[in-house]
């Protein structure tokens, strides 16, 4: 004997008011520039390196191609102790940068944070 397959019931639906939906939905949100600041502090503990190693390699290479044509080999090490230390430059360039922009009360990073930066940073600009 076949048998008919009834539709699944559905029960009385719940009636919740929008303003619980909204206090179980809200989250907590951070004060602007906290995560980036959260961020660039975590960057500043870690080790590994952040730029992906072929790319920069590449770049190394096409500019001191442009500076001295006759120097066309560099040691494994050059290549990862200059990463490291242009990587650890930037990191820093970022933080000071991003203390300059949440001093003016901005969340977005703009070039004159960059500018002060390092003109309060003391690092100046050696080729210019």
């Amino acid at each position: 004997m076949a048998r008919i397959k009834q539709p699944a019931r559905k029960g009385p639906r719940k009636k919740s008011s929008a303003r619980s939906d909204e206090k179980a939905q809200k989250k907590r949100r951070n004060k602007p520039g906290t995560v980036a600041l959260r961020e660039i502090r975590k960057y500043q503990k870690s080790w590994n390196l952040l730029i992906p190693a072929a790319p920069f390699i590449r770049t190394v290479r096409e500019i001191s191609f442009a500076y001295a044509p006759n120097i066309t080999r560099w040691q494994a090490e050059a290549l990862v102790a200059l990463q490291e230390a242009a990587e650890d430059y930037i990191v820093e360039l970022f933080g000071e940068a991003m203390l300059c922009a949440i001093h003016a009360k901005r969340v977005t990073l703009m070039k004159k944070d960059f500018e002060l930066a390092r003109r309060i940073g003391g690092k100046g600009r050696p080729w210019g």
